[in-house]
């Protein structure tokens, strides 16, 4: 047994011991999601255009972490539509900053591993870096999006009665509490990540210039920074389609009676 399965096989336990049914869904939707990036990967490499595999890919492995995630059907629907569109919204945002970085490709640091191969691949590294951002991003959403969501709803069930005003307060509250971790989870992964690399600049003595110009760094610090600004913008997106949400549930029932 290889030590990947054996860990593989840990998790599952535990998030079944620890959450039950939930755990055993958590499990299978991130089986599921790791074969939708594979998938991805397989229509790219086959010249499938980048820009809809991500969207393609993005929106169903969103689906698959909240809905597997959560039970209640206001939570799910709101952090869903609310992931989707901040998801619209960096595609656009990552277009832009990456093709005015153009930090795609190979770096200098790559050399020796790339060295007898060819990296004429048919495909545009721009819109293959795109597609990374992009996807790098989903976990820090929907992770953002659902915090938000249940916690509303939650408020929502004390509280049916709540102007929209108050609402959009205390959706602004629970981002708070939930920005500094998020963005602290997001920080040490990078520099946990490139850890490696720090070190082989310190050894090899680069300058803080060379650094922040290096294209394995720009392109890295270019992702963290897009799933900071994911996490923010997904705070006042979930609280205005909880909001929205709500004043379909007041027609509905106005409707019925």
């Amino acid at each position: 047994m290889s030590s990947i399965t054996a860990l593989g096989l840990v998790l599952m336990l535990l998030m079944i011991a620890v959450g039950g049914r939930q755990g055993w869904s958590a499990f299978l939707s991130l089986l599921l999601n790791f074969g939708f990036l594979f998938f991805a990967i397989i229509l790219i490499a086959f010249h499938v255009p980048p820009m809809m595999v991500t969207l393609m890919t993005g929106v169903i492995i969103l689906a698959i972490t909240i809905f597997m995630g959560e039970d209640d059907l206001r939570t799910t629907v709101t952090a869903f539509w609310a992931s989707v569109v901040v998801l619209l919204v960096l595609v656009v945002l990552i277009y832009l900053v990456e093709h005015w970085a153009m930090a795609q490709g190979f770096g200098l640091e790559d050399s020796d591993d790339l060295e007898g191969m060819s990296t004429a691949i048919g495909i545009s590294y721009l819109k293959v870096i795109i597609t990374t951002a992009a996807l790098s991003t989903l976990g820090a959403i929907a992770e953002a999006a659902m915090a938000i969501a249940a916690g509303l709803t939650e408020i929502l069930g004390e509280h049916p009665d709540l102007s929209d005003n108050r609402l959009m307060q205390s959706g602004m509250e629970i981002g708070k509490q939930i920005i500094g971790t998020t963005l602290n989870t997001l920080f040490f992964g990078f520099f946990g990540g490139l850890l490696a690399l720090f070190i082989w600049f310190a050894g090899l003595n680069y300058s803080f210039g060379t650094i922040v110009n290096d294209k394995i760094f720009v392109s890295e610090i270019i992702a963290v920074l897009i799933s900071f600004i994911a996490v923010i913008v997904t705070v006042p997106a979930s609280t205005m389609i909880m909001i929205w949400q709500k004043h379909r549930g007041i027609d509905k029932d106005e409707v019925v009676k």
